[in-house]
């Protein structure tokens, strides 16, 4: 059955699936691998995050997140591997985008990208929304683009979405959900 009759069928989701998987590496291309559990700043999970580092050194980011509010959000590597949802801030202790070589922030930003810098992504009507990103500006082995530094780091879903310009993250407005990214075993 060809795409447009599965989009006619409305198994639009399921072929977003297949075709996700299509472009990802099968598990013998994978060098590693990680998770995020995605919380919002209530305690309620919002989602996961899958993270795999291919043999080009190419990270992949799948999200799969609901509960969300509607619209453009932006997305980024933090800091620290720490997603405290208690105080003025939520997940501050999340720190600042991930950004060892000292990068200006946006992915549009001549001076930047800061390492943890991502595309938006939506959310639609009903709260359910996929993110799904490569880069190459991260890892998951030993380096110093590390994910897995001394203090670890989270994936932070902003309420806005980031402008890929703006210093220092885009004017992506607050943390609303986070998980600490993880090394799968």
């Amino acid at each position: 059955m060809d795409r447009r009759k599965l989009e006619h069928l409305g198994f639009a989701l399921s072929l977003g699936t297949v075709a996700a998987c299509a472009h990802t590496p099968s598990p013998t291309d994978r060098i590693a691998t990680a998770s995020a559990a995605i919380m919002s700043a209530s305690g309620e999970e919002r989602g996961i995050a899958q993270i795999w580092q291919d043999r080009d050194n190419v990270v992949h980011v799948e999200l799969q997140l609901t509960g969300l509010p509607r619209g453009p959000h932006g997305i980024h590597f933090h800091a620290t591997g720490k997603c405290d949802p208690r105080g003025s801030t939520p997940f501050a202790s999340a720190g600042a985008h991930f950004n060892p070589l000292g990068r200006q922030h946006g992915l549009d930003n001549r001076a930047g990208p800061h390492a943890g810098d991502a595309p938006n992504f939506t959310v639609s009507a009903d709260g359910h929304g996929n993110a799904s990103f490569t880069t190459n500006r991260v890892s998951l082995t030993e380096g110093s683009t590390s994910l897995f530094d001394a203090d670890g780091s989270a994936i932070v879903i902003h309420a806005s979405a980031d402008d890929q310009l703006s210093q220092p993250s885009g004017n992506s407005g607050g943390r609303i959900a986070c998980g600490v990214v993880s090394r799968d075993t």
